[in-house]
C-alpha cells in the first residue's frame, strides 16, 4: 500500500466537517438508543421482552451488512470526490426518512401483529441497512482525511463533540417535547409530540450530513502496489481475528455501549419515575456540553502525555467508582444525582473523546501486520461490535424491565419496588461495565503510547521506501 497526500492543508474546516458527520449520525442514533424503547413500550404498547428480541435479531444482520459494506467500501475505487464523502451524500436522506418512520403513533391503535412487524421493518432498514451505508464510509474517512496521528486525535475529539452536541440538544427538547403530567403528577407520554420532534431531528440529521460532505476533504489516498487485488475474505478474516488490538477494542466497545446506552435508556425511567422529575433529565443532557468543551481543550495534552491506553484506562476506573458508589447510598435527590454523574463522566468522556482515534491505531496496526490497509472492513468489524453493544444494551433494557415487573400499558403507574429496580440498573450496570471497560484496556489492549509511535514510524518508512 502506498499513501499519498492529496489536496488542501489539513485544518479546522476539515475538523468541523467531520464533526457535523456524527452530529448527524446522532440525531437519528442517541435518539433512537434513548427514546426508541419508550416509543415502542409506551406508545405503541409492545412487550419490552420483543423489542429485546428485535434488537438481537437486527444485531444477527448487522453481522453481514456492516462487514459486507466495509468490503464493499474498500473494494470500489475511489471517485473524483474521493473514497468515502460520495456515500455520505448518497446515503443522508434515505437514513434520515427510515429515522422518521420508525416513530409514526398512527399506529398505535393499529393490531398487536401489525404494530410488531412494523417495528421489525422499519427499524432493521434504518438500523441494519442504511445507517450502516452512511456510517461506515464516515467513521473509516479519518484515515483519508489526514495520516498524522496528531491530527487522527484531534479528528476523533470533533467527532465526539458533534455526538455530545447532538446528544445535549436531543436529552434537553425531546424530554419536555415527549412528556408531560396529568393531575396525579404522574409522568406520561405524548405519541403524536413523539412523532414531530421525530421528523424534526430527522431534518437536522439531513443538514448535518450535508454540511460534514462539503466541509471535508480526502487528501490521502491509498494505492494498492499489487496489482488492485485486496486479500479474499477468508485471508481478511485470518487476519482480523489474529488482530489482538482490534479484538480488544471490540471487548471494550461492546462493554462501553452496554453501560452508557442502557443508562441513557434507563434515565428515561429513571428520572420519571425514581425522581418524578423530567425536567432534570434535560439539564442532565446538557452537562455533556461543559464536559466535553473542557476536554476538548486538555485531551490532546493529556493523550500526547500519557498516552490514549494509559489514560482511558484510568478515566474509565474512575467513572465505574463513582457509578458503584451511587448506587450504593441510593441518591433521592435528582440534582445532586446530576451533579455527580457531571463529574463522574469526565473519565468515560476521554475515552470517548479518543476512541475513534484509537481505531486509526488499530489500522494501522493492521497494515504493520498484514501489510494490507483495509480501513472499511476493520471499522466495519469494528461497527459492528459496537451495533452489539446497542443490541444487548437494547434487549437488556427490555428483559430487565420485565423482570423487575414493569407495566408497558400506556398509562400505567408503576409500583415502589419497581422504581427501586429501575435506580439499581441505572446505577450499579453502568458501573460494572465501565471498571471492565478499564481491565480490557490495561491487560487486554496491546497499543500503548510508545507502540503506538512506532507503528507511525514504521508505516512512514515503508511509504517512502515505496
Amino acid at each position: 500500500m502506498n499513501a499519498q497526500s492529496n489536496g488542501k492543508p489539513f485544518g479546522i474546516k476539515d475538523k468541523l466537517g467531520y464533526m457535523f458527520g456524527d452530529f448527524g449520525n446522532d440525531f437519528t442514533f442517541i435518539f433512537a438508543s434513548s427514546f426508541l424503547m419508550v416509543f415502542y413500550t409506551n406508545v405503541l404498547g409492545i412487550d419490552p421482552k420483543m423489542v429485546g428480541v428485535l434488537f438481537l435479531v437486527a444485531r444477527i444482520v448487522d453481522a453481514f451488512t456492516d462487514i459486507g459494506m466495509g468490503r464493499i467500501v474498500d473494494r470500489l475505487p475511489a471517485s473524483k470526490d474521493g473514497k468515502f464523502r460520495p456515500w455520505i451524500k448518497r446515503i443522508c436522506i434515505p437514513v434520515a426518512l427510515a429515522s422518521f418512520l420508525m416513530y409514526q403513533f398512527s399506529l398505535a391503535a393499529a393490531p398487536m401483529t401489525v404494530k410488531i412487524i412494523y417495528m421489525f421493518v422499519t427499524y432493521i432498514l434504518w438500523g441494519s441497512l442504511l445507517y450502516t451505508a452512511i456510517n461506515i464510509p464516515y467513521g473509516s474517512m479519518a484515515s483519508a482525511i489526514t495520516d498524522d496521528p496528531r491530527q487522527r486525535a484531534e479528528l476523533s475529539t470533533f467527532r465526539s463533540m458533534g455526538a455530545t452536541f447532538a446528544s445535549v440538544i436531543i436529552m434537553m427538547v425531546a424530554p419536555v417535547v415527549v412528556y408531560y403530567k396529568d393531575q396525579n403528577g404522574n409522568q406520561l407520554v405524548s405519541p403524536v409530540n413523539f412523532t414531530l420532534i421525530a421528523g424534526v431531528f430527522a431534518v437536522l440529521a439531513v443538514i448535518c450530513y450535508i454540511l460534514c460532505y462539503q466541509m471535508t476533504t480526502e487528501r490521502v489516498k491509498i494505492e494498492k502496489t499489487d496489482g488492485g487485488k485486496m486479500p479474499g475474505m477468508g485471508e481478511t478474516v485470518r487476519a482480523l481475528v489474529s488482530n489482538r488490538a482490534l479484538l480488544a477494542i471490540i471487548g471494550a466497545a461492546i462493554f462501553l455501549l452496554l453501560s452508557s446506552l442502557m443508562g441513557q435508556s434507563m434515565n428515561n425511567y429513571l428520572f420519571a419515575e425514581w425522581f418524578k422529575n423530567t425536567s432534570a433529565l434535560s439539564i442532565m443532557g446538557f452537562v455533556g456540553v461543559p464536559t466535553s468543551l473542557i476536554l476538548a481543550v486538555f485531551t490532546g495534552k493529556i493523550t500526547e502525555k500519557f498516552g490514549k491506553k494509559e489514560a482511558g484506562a484510568a478515566g474509565m476506573l474512575f467513572t465505574g467508582i463513582v457509578f458503584i458508589l451511587l448506587f450504593i447510598f441510593k441518591v433521592r435527590n435528582p440534582w445532586v444525582y446530576v451533579a455527580v454523574t457531571f463529574f463522574a463522566n469526565f473519565g468515560m468522556y476521554y475515552f470517548n473523546m479518543v476512541v475513534w482515534a484509537y481505531i486509526t491505531d488499530v489500522i494501522d496496526y493492521q497494515e504493520v501486520k498484514t501489510g494490507t490497509r483495509e480501513d472499511g472492513t476493520v471499522y466495519g468489524v469494528y461497527s459492528f461490535a459496537r451495533k452489539i453493544g446497542q443490541a444487548l444494551a437494547g434487549g437488556l433494557s427490555g428483559f430487565a424491565l420485565s423482570a423487575i415487573g414493569f407495566v408497558s400499558e400506556p398509562g400505567a403507574v408503576q409500583t415502589d419496588r419497581v422504581r427501586e429496580g429501575i435506580y439499581n440498573i441505572a446505577t450499579i450496570f453502568p458501573g460494572v461495565c465501565y471498571v471492565i471497560v478499564a481491565l480490557i484496556l490495561i491487560f487486554a489492549y496491546p497499543l500503548s503510547k510508545s507502540v503506538v509511535e512506532h507503528n507511525g514510524e514504521i508505516l512512514a518508512e515503508r511509504r517512502d521506501l515505496k
